[in-house]
C-alpha cells in the first residue's frame, strides 16, 4: 500500500486543531468554533484566531456564522495524525498490556513525537488493523478511510439483533464500566427491551444480561445482524 507521501510537518497545535475539526464535521454538518473550544479546552477567542490562521494556511474553509471545514489539505494532514493516534492505542492494548480506558491520553503524548517510519512498522507489527480498541476506523497510510455507519443501540426494537462495532465513548470512567460489562466491538446481542421515554436498554449477551442507562446506550454503535 502506498503511503499518503510528503507532507508539511505542522506543530503539534495546529495537528490538533486538525484532528478536532475532523472528529467535529462532516460532510453534512461544519464544526463551530464553540464546539472546537469545548473539545481542545481553549477559550472562543483563542479558537477564532487560530481558524483565521489556518484558514490563511489553506487547511480550514471558515464560513462566518455557519462553521468550520478541512479542505484537502486540512483533511490529508487530519487523517495522518488520526492514523497515528488509532495505532497508538491499538499498539499499547495489543502488545503493551493496556486497557482501552487508559490509551487516549497516552496516545495524545506520542501522536505527535513518531517517525512516519515508526508508525508504519507499528502497523505491520498489528497487521494492518482497519479499526482501533473502541472501533474507530484507521485511515490506510494512502489516506482513505472507511467511516463505520453504525445505528446506535438505542434505535433498535426489542427482538433485533446486531454486533457492537464502535464505542464511541471518550470518558475513562465509562469505558472502565463498559469493559467490565464486556461490551466491546466483536460483541453479538439481542435487545431485550428498550423501555420508553429515555428508560433504560436491556440487551442478552453470551456474558448474561446487560442494562444500560439511555444516554451511555446512545453512543454504542451497532450494525444489525441481518445487514453484516
Amino acid at each position: 500500500m502506498t503511503a499518503m507521501g510528503p507532507v508539511d510537518v505542522y506543530t503539534r497545535s495546529v495537528e490538533d486543531y486538525l484532528k478536532a475539526v475532523y472528529r467535529l464535521s462532516s460532510e453534512e454538518r461544519p464544526a463551530s468554533t464553540t464546539e472546537i473550544a469545548q473539545r481542545l479546552e481553549l477559550s472562543p477567542a483563542s479558537v477564532s484566531a487560530m481558524v483565521k490562521r489556518l484558514s490563511e494556511q489553506g487547511l480550514l474553509e471558515h464560513e462566518r456564522y455557519r462553521g468550520v471545514r478541512l479542505t484537502g489539505e486540512g483533511r490529508r494532514a487530519a487523517l495522518r495524525i488520526v492514523r497515528r493516534h488509532r495505532l497508538v492505542e491499538s499498539y499499547l492494548v495489543e502488545f503493551l498490556g493496556y486497557d482501552w480506558d487508559t490509551v487516549h491520553a497516552e496516545a495524545e503524548k506520542l501522536e505527535h513525537a513518531m517517525s512516519d517510519e515508526l508508525v508504519e512498522r507499528m502497523a505491520a507489527a498489528l497487521g494492518h488493523p482497519v479499526s482501533d480498541p473502541h472501533g474507530d476506523p484507521i485511515p490506510a497510510a494512502d489516506g482513505s478511510v472507511a467511516e463505520l455507519q453504525g445505528t446506535p443501540l438505542t434505535r433498535l426494537a426489542a427482538g433485533d439483533s446486531g454486533v457492537l462495532a464502535r464505542v464511541s465513548v471518550s470518558d475513562a470512567d465509562r469505558l472502565r464500566y463498559l469493559g467490565s460489562l464486556g461490551l466491546r466491538p466483536g460483541l453479538h446481542f439481542r435487545v431485550v427491551e428498550q423501555a420508553p421515554f429515555d428508560g433504560p436498554v436491556t440487551i442478552e449477551t453470551p456474558m448474561g444480561t446487560r442494562v444500560l442507562g439511555h444516554a451511555l446506550a446512545t453512543g454504542l454503535l451497532c450494525v444489525a445482524e441481518d445487514a453484516q
